[in-house]
């Protein structure tokens, strides 16, 4: 009989690799990611992105090989960036029928359809950013008034023509990511309107005026002089993040999601209690340009720092992780399975 008082010893379940996979209480897997990609107008080979090693923006050839290696891979998803050759003031590639985006997504379900009769096996969900700041010469996610404020209203109508043209090309998913007041109900009635009652919305819910955007801002050659702190959320805000939720999910949005995802894990963790929809997040550019920065100085084991990003964002309720390691982490997951 024991006399040292110890009524349960937890490290029983820690002893070995195979007894802690078997205990472990959140998993990974390849169909819970989803690939961010960045396809350039105009370019002949890709161009790395400098604060985001390993990243680049694609032309539209490297496009298709990279969706296709997220489909053999397994991962669950890809969202596309449109990155184009002229800008204005009202973003109006965003919408053109062949405006870089939308001949990137035409792209991707290409490729999507080939690994699928290649494999056997389902491919990534094809969606679109939604929104104009990669496509306005000022980097805002709107149309601006004389006085350069973002007007809510006149956006939105942008944003429901945007789309319409990405489900046209292709879009399975579209994405409005610009923080804009109704955005998901003028776009559900757009869709609908134009005979796409099938194409899915995932709404930027709770998406926070963040620091950690800056490499993103490289990733899509940004033009933005100023902030967005009018539109985006306020890092402050938790309960704010859970509103902007709730109004999503009864505008008809079919996913919701927080972002940035590391530094929002609580507003996560509420709105998964709360939500009867799938959560998303966003692990942003800020969060893996620090984790590759570190590694690449030899501070922290870069594979076992994204595991365990990554498995936190998990952890704290996503359904869905939007991350720049997806590939790779459908990579690892498969060598250890």
């Amino acid at each position: 009989m024991s006399t040292s008082g110890i009524v349960y010893r937890p490290r029983r379940l820690r002893t070995t690799p195979r007894m802690r996979r078997l205990a472990a209480e959140t998993r990974l897997h390849a169909a819970d990611l989803v690939l961010p990609l960045f396809v350039k107008e105009g370019l002949t080979e890709p161009a790395p992105i400098a604060s985001m090693p390993g990243q680049v923006q694609h032309t539209e050839a490297t496009l298709a090989d990279a969706v296709t290696a997220a489909a053999r891979a397994g991962v669950g998803g890809v969202m596309l960036f449109g990155i184009p050759a002229v800008r204005d003031a009202r973003g109006t590639a965003g919408d053109a029928p062949d405006g870089i985006l939308q001949r990137g997504i035409r792209i991707a379900r290409e490729a999507v359809a080939a690994a699928e009769a290649e494999t056997g096996r389902p491919g990534p969900v094809v969606m679109a950013d939604t929104c104009l700041d990669e496509f306005t010469d000022h980097g805002h996610c709107g149309v601006l008034t004389r006085d350069g404020a973002v007007d809510n209203d006149a956006t939105l109508e942008r944003y429901a023509t945007t789309a319409v043209a990405q489900a046209k090309a292709g879009a399975e998913v579209v994405s409005p990511s610009g923080m804009m007041d109704g955005q998901v109900a003028v776009i559900r009635d757009a869709l609908d309107d134009a005979g796409f009652e099938d194409v899915s919305i995932l709404a930027y819910s709770a998406k926070y005026a963040s620091a950690f955007y800056g490499p993103f801002r490289e990733a899509v050659d940004s033009a933005l002089q100023g902030d967005r702190r009018t539109y985006q959320m306020d890092a402050a805000n938790a309960r704010e993040g859970l509103r902007e939720a709730d109004l999503d999910i009864a505008e008809g949005a079919d996913m919701v999601m927080v972002k940035p995802a590391g530094s929002s894990l609580d507003v996560l963790r509420g709105v998964a209690d709360r939500a009867e929809v799938p959560v998303a997040a966003y692990q942003v550019s800020g969060e893996y340009a620090m984790i590759e920065a570190a590694a690449a100085n030899g501070w922290i084991d870069r594979r076992g720092a994204v595991l365990e990003s990554v498995l936190a964002i998990k952890r704290a309720g996503a359904d869905v992780i939007l991350t720049y390691w997806a590939l790779e982490i459908a990579d690892w997951l498969a060598g250890a399975s």
